[in-house]
C-alpha cells in the first residue's frame, strides 16, 4: 500500500496488476506535478527548435488515455478528435486530461474484472493478431515515460522546477487527483 503522503508511489511487492497500474499511475502523478498549475503562458512555452508544449502534451495525454482504453481495447471510437491546443484555456486542458484520466481508470478495472491482463483487445495487426490488455497498458506507460520526459524539459524552462518525483505530500491545483 502507498504512502499517504506519495499516494502516488507503487506497491515495493504486489501482483502484477498492481506493479503496471502502480507504476502508470506514479508516471501519471509524475506528468502531472511537471504540467500542473500553470497559466497559459507556462503552458505554451517552448524550448529550442520544437514546437512542444505542456499543453499540447496534456491534450495528446488525455487523447492517448481515451484511445488506448476505448478504441484499441473495445474498438469503439473515442469520442472527440485531437486538434492542437494552442487555442485551449488552460482550465479545458487541465479538464481534457483529468476527464481521461478517470473515465481510463474505470475502463481498465472494469476490464481487469471482466477478464485480467491476457484478454484480448480489439486492436490487431494484420495477420490479425490481437494485442492482450497487458500490451495496452505497458504501451500507455511506455508513452508517459516519454513525455513525462518532455514535460522535465519544459517545466524547468517555465519556471525552474525539478525533480524525479512529486515531494511528498504534493497535490495538485488543476483538479484533485484520484490515484
Amino acid at each position: 500500500m502507498a504512502d499517504t503522503d506519495t499516494p502516488w508511489e507503487p506497491p515495493l511487492a504486489g501482483s502484477e496488476i498492481d506493479h503496471l497500474v502502480g507504476a502508470l499511475e506514479r508516471l501519471r502523478a509524475t506528468f502531472l506535478w511537471k504540467a500542473d498549475g500553470l497559466d497559459a503562458v507556462g503552458l505554451q512555452t517552448t524550448i529550442g527548435a520544437s514546437a512542444l508544449t505542456l499543453g499540447w502534451l496534456l491534450k495528446h495525454l488525455a487523447f492517448n488515455e481515451d484511445y488506448l482504453f476505448t478504441t484499441k481495447l473495445t474498438g469503439e471510437p473515442v469520442g472527440w478528435e485531437f486538434t492542437s491546443a494552442a487555442a485551449d484555456s488552460p482550465e479545458d486542458l487541465y479538464a481534457f486530461w483529468h476527464d481521461a484520466v478517470a473515465r481510463s481508470r474505470a475502463r481498465l478495472a472494469h476490464a481487469l474484472e471482466r477478464g485480467g491482463l491476457a484478454q484480448l483487445a480489439a486492436i490487431h495487426d494484420d495477420d490479425g493478431n490481437h494485442a492482450s490488455l497487458r500490451r495496452l497498458l505497458c504501451d500507455l506507460i511506455e508513452e508517459y515515460g516519454r513525455h513525462t520526459g518532455h514535460a522535465d524539459l519544459l517545466r524547468e524552462a517555465v519556471d525552474g522546477r525539478v525533480g524525479e518525483d512529486p515531494p511528498p505530500g504534493w497535490k495538485p491545483v488543476s483538479v484533485k487527483m484520484n490515484p
